[in-house]
């Protein structure tokens, strides 16, 4: 006689780096499967989403998991929300609604001006303050499920207070409500996703062991990507044109800043951003006609920036394909 233990299904399924091990009769339902994993993730069965070799879209939940294709020994992601996660994100929508409310709410109210006897440094200030408070990320949220929440935090606040990307925010007069991450088990296939042409914009900053963060460098670079999406949907010319003049007006920003000859706010009495030696270090292997010891002694400064901006153009080219597919973001604006 066929013990039971012998023809049970036995598989693991993992949900955000803890594995759950299963043996199951092949007549067990996947009504049941669901309803054993929503006790063990606290995920909904209607928001459960099962991932596996030669899984099948349309799963009747009354299948068995013999029909649905689960075989021994089989190693199954589960990707879902959990109702508090949910409830969170609505929260987020919500408050959002509601500032944008209260702006819609300003916008038609009568202006007052206040009275300037000129043009000087006091107006100009005015003026600064005034873009910088519209034109930034409103919120800062990491996610609280994920590893060391306050170091991901920290991480959105550098990229939200960057002084390149503030620069690029206020010269295309660009407002960002929420600024977050993604999993990466959860969108493993995704680095960044822009909703509603700027609502929210979600980077995946964290390795995907979850024992880290990505480099500073590439996370910025796929936040202008997203940031070009809130102008155009789709990955055409237009989205093309946009997010390489975005590039390069950061890379230009870093490049004059380090030279001494661009502030951000107006003027020198304000700190200037010194970035890493990372630019100069990657120059120097695009001096043209190979070393610098073959070429001219003498180097002017313009010269110099001229060619750490190239470095880093022809990088940033090369790079954007990648980003690009694996961009969350579809055309969303009329």
């Amino acid at each position: 006689m066929t013990s039971g233990a012998e023809t049970e299904i036995s598989f693991t399924v993992n949900f955000r780096g803890q594995a759950h091990s299963f043996s199951l009769l092949p007549e067990t339902t996947l009504h049941d499967l669901y309803a054993k994993l929503e006790e063990l993730t606290e995920v909904p069965p209607s928001l459960q989403k099962l991932l596996y070799k030669g899984k099948r879209n349309g799963l009747d939940d009354n299948l068995s998991i013999a029909q649905a294709g689960l075989k021994s020994g089989m190693k199954i992601q589960l990707l879902g929300s959990t109702m508090k996660e949910l409830n969170g994100m609505k929260a987020v929508e919500n408050e959002q609604q509601r500032r944008d409310k209260i702006m819609k709410e300003r916008a038609l109210k009568p202006q007052v001006k206040l009275r300037s006897t000129g043009t000087g440094p006091i107006a100009s200030l005015n003026s600064s303050s005034s873009a910088s408070l519209q034109y930034r990320f409103h919120d800062i949220r990491p996610l609280q499920h994920l590893p060391k929440p306050e170091e991901a935090r920290d991480l959105l606040k550098k990229l939200s207070e960057d002084p390149a990307i503030q620069h690029v925010m206020q010269k295309h007069k660009f407002s960002v409500g929420l600024l977050t991450e993604l999993a990466p088990h959860e969108h493993p296939e995704l680095l960044g996703l822009n909703e509603n042409a700027g609502q929210a914009i979600k980077l995946r900053i964290r390795t995907d062991k979850y024992d880290g963060f990505r480099l500073y460098r590439e996370i910025r670079r796929v936040l202008c990507h997203e940031l070009t999406h809130n102008v155009w949907g789709d990955h055409d010319e237009n989205f093309k044109e946009l997010n390489s003049k975005l590039n390069r007006e950061v890379a230009e920003f870093e490049s004059s800043t380090a030279a001494g000859t661009h502030y951000l706010s107006g003027g020198p009495q304000y700190d200037i951003y010194q970035p890493s030696s990372e630019l100069e270090a990657e120059a120097n292997t695009y001096i043209l006609g190979g070393s610098s010891s073959s070429g001219p002694s003498y180097e002017s400064q313009e010269d110099r920036r001229q060619r750490i901006l190239q470095a880093t153009m022809n990088r940033l080219r090369k790079e954007e394909e990648d980003i690009e597919h694996s961009c969350g973001t579809h055309a969303s604006k009329s």
